[in-house]
């Protein structure tokens, strides 16, 4: 960190800045670095095998550090072998740390036991996560320390525990400057922690909200409900936790000792957590999916609001009088989001038709909505007033594919693609052409979003303010 990008850090609102030094090409001149310093000051200087980038001899990275607590520096990190070494002197804070870039042993609480001894006045305690279940363990040793301790997990998996040690009582967190400059495997950067998960507000009574999936690294819904809760003044943070099919229950178990409130739950989670809690409405229950999870008062109530999101957003396409009833619709897909589509255009009277890929799930899906399937080379061949796709064709980065061609198309058609990155699909954009009516993946995207938010929060959800954040978010994700 030079001294520009630490006066760019403090202008930016952060509180404590960390300097390692390990990464300076040259010999550190620390005294410069901490004279005038804008923000108190970490002096980190790591070796190789702790994930560092130290060159020179271990005598001279020790004087470095003794040269930061001479010159005053606000804390100094030690790690655990060395701390003994280097004593206390003056009002440096010692953070004796420990970092274990393969897994999360069995005994982190005997680690952190040995770390007590050895004068801290903060215990930083860092592992890599292998699942999420990890993290849990991580965000219960800092809970119950005796010593203020920052303890989390590297990695994909360790994410949540970046995000929610602040609210299980470390005393910070560690953050990247920027995403060019992360420093340890799955490390958010500062913009993020502040803009998107508000870390600063995040207290010990902060409900915490999340989104299951795996993969998850693509997700916008972190995004869109901090966004939502931050704009109606609702003290809850919503975070991303990628788990697998295998981890999954031992995951909703341990996290729900660390009080979570609710879930969004994506692919390939839907059924899972349906059969996990069956507690939910008749029409859950014959979707068959679940892509909610919520805590009342009863315990947890699982819920599908892909359902009533689809059919609204049709709505939008339809004129005031006409209905769903007898309209004939070809839809396209078989997966979770195209059972739950099918089921509410079904029971609104609409004729389906499903083609698919794999003809198999056309026909499996076919049979459980009572209604007629097509293959998948035949769907240009069938006559409808609605093209609904549920396929991931044309998807973001695939834009220039489209699952029905525009010779297909008849003009006055309604086109729901569900897809919303791009939000303008190639189908969406040959539909108009044809003088279709179109609806776009955005619409349904922000009110199941929306209803999600308002089962999490109780509270409405500002829905103009969610479409407008999720366009942003899509045309931010495009690379230049």
């Amino acid at each position: 960190m030079v001294l520009a990008e630490h006066q760019a850090l403090a202008q930016r609102g952060a509180k404590l800045v960390e300097h390692r030094v390990d990464w300076i090409a040259r010999a550190p001149d620390v005294p410069r670095l901490l004279k005038d310093r804008p923000t108190p000051v970490v002096v980190t200087c790591r070796r190789r095998q702790d994930g560092g980038k130290w060159t020179g001899t271990e005598e001279e990275r020790l004087m470095v550090l003794r040269t930061a607590i001479i010159s005053g520096a606000d804390y100094v990190d030690l790690e655990r072998d060395i701390a003994k070494s280097i004593p206390r002197y003056g009002k440096t804070k010692r953070i004796v740390s420990h970092h274990d870039f393969e897994s999360t042993p069995d005994n982190v609480e005997e680690i952190w036991a040995e770390m007590a001894e050895l004068n801290p006045d903060i215990i930083k305690l860092v592992t890599t996560a292998k699942s999420p279940s990890d993290c849990a363990r991580m965000l219960k040793l800092t809970a119950e320390a005796k010593i203020p301790t920052i303890a989390f997990c590297m990695g994909e998996f360790g994410i949540p525990s970046r995000i929610l040690c602040g609210k299980f009582g470390a005393p910070f967190t560690y953050a990247a400057f920027s995403a060019e400059r992360e420093i340890a495997p799955g490390q958010l950067t500062f913009q993020q922690m502040k803009d998107i998960y508000h870390y600063d507000s995040i207290t010990r009574d902060t409900p915490v909200y999340a989104v299951l999936g795996d993969p998850i690294g693509h997700s916008l819904s972190p995004i869109l409900h901090n966004a939502a809760m931050h704009k109606i003044g609702f003290n809850g943070v919503y975070i991303p936790i990628r788990v697998t099919s295998e981890q999954l229950p031992q995951m909703l178990d341990d996290f729900q000792r660390l009080g979570l409130q609710g879930y969004s739950v994506t692919i390939p989670h839907k059924q899972a957590v349906l059969a996990k809690y069956p507690k939910c409405e008749e029409i859950v229950t014959q979707i068959g999916a679940a892509n909610t999870l919520f805590k009342t008062d009863d315990g947890w109530q699982s819920d599908n609001t892909d359902y009533s999101a689809a059919l609204d957003s049709l709505q939008l396409a339809l004129n005031p009088s006409e209905t769903l009833e007898g309209k004939r619709i070809v839809m396209l897909g078989a997966g979770g989001v195209a059972r739950a589509i099918g089921l509410g255009v079904t029971k609104q009277g609409a004729v389906l038709t499903i083609s698919s890929r794999t003809s198999e799930r056309a026909q499996s899906l076919a049979a459980s909505l009572n209604c007629r399937h097509i293959t998948w080379e035949n769907r240009g061949a069938e006559f409808a007033d609605i093209l609904i796709n549920c396929t991931p064709v044309g998807m973001y980065p695939n834009v220039n594919e489209t699952p029905f061609h525009t010779n297909w198309m008849r003009d006055e058609m309604i086109v729901f693609d569900t897809i919303y990155t791009p939000e303008n699909t190639l189908l969406l954009k040959e539909a108009r052409e044809h003088r279709c009516r179109t609806v776009s993946g955005v619409e349904m995207f922000v009110r199941q979003a929306a209803a999600q938010f308002t089962r999490f929060t109780g509270q409405p959800a500002p829905l103009e303010m969610l479409k407008e954040t999720l366009r942003t978010s899509i045309s931010a994700a495009k690379p230049a």
